[in-house]
């Protein structure tokens, strides 16, 4: 993987796929929730204004295969959930009152990529993880405590961890890349501390989430 120079001294290397590059990227989230004991009539909640800062640093696997990479960054996005009105019997089902749910989270994720480069198009998969912060909460719902329509409960854990990943494509215009990618965030901290209601029967609430976006990146080495 080493190329010539204009003049066509086999003497000039390069590496190929050691760069850097700095995203900006908005999309939307699709969120819900798993539920143990389960519920039924929950659904996916749409919530626009997912906005990411990623740094991604390509390089050759074992000095060899060009085709590795790390992304890290920090994005601000949304858990949650929504129950749906049974059309036969009207009745609306509830978490804790909440019939629905949208909760803001900042997080950094950590992520191993692999791509094929098909010039001017790339082929990317990602997998890690991520840590955040569960900084606000608005939910709704006929017999919430009005206390905690955008309040966090003693029990609700605020911490959030857990795996990320997906697939995408990019379109690479030296030195401007514009990348559309298509993630899943499974959280492995539940919303609730399990034990907060019963010693015995143990309650979970684990967000897991679609997200869409769309960002431009660019190459800020060669």
């Amino acid at each position: 993987l080493e190329g010539q120079d204009s003049s066509g001294s086999a003497s000039a290397k390069r590496p190929i796929n050691d760069y850097s590059m700095i995203g900006l990227s908005y999309g939307v989230t699709f969120s819900d929730m798993i539920f143990s004991p389960s519920k039924t009539g929950h659904s996916f909640v749409f919530s626009p204004n997912l906005v990411s800062l990623t740094y991604t640093k390509d390089s050759k696997m074992f000095g060899t295969l060009p085709y590795f990479g790390l992304v890290i960054g920090a994005t601000m996005g949304n858990e949650g959930f929504m129950f749906k009105h049974n059309q036969e019997s009207g009745y609306v089902n509830n978490a804790d009152g909440a019939e629905s749910c949208v909760i803001q989270v900042f997080e950094i994720p950590a992520m191993a990529q692999i791509h094929m480069d098909v010039e001017p198009a790339k082929i990317m998969a990602n997998a890690g993880v991520y840590g955040g912060w569960r900084s606000s909460i608005e939910r709704s719902g006929s017999t919430l405590d009005p206390a905690f329509t955008n309040s966090f409960k003693s029990y609700e854990n605020r911490f959030d961890y857990g795996f990320q990943g997906g697939l995408g494509f990019g379109l690479m215009f030296d030195p401007i890349e514009i990348h559309f990618n298509c993630l899943v965030r499974w959280s492995w901290q539940s919303l609730y501390q399990p034990d907060y209601s019963s010693q015995v029967y143990y309650n979970y609430a684990t967000p897991l989430d679609i997200m869409a976006t769309v960002g431009i990146h660019f190459q800020i080495t060669k």
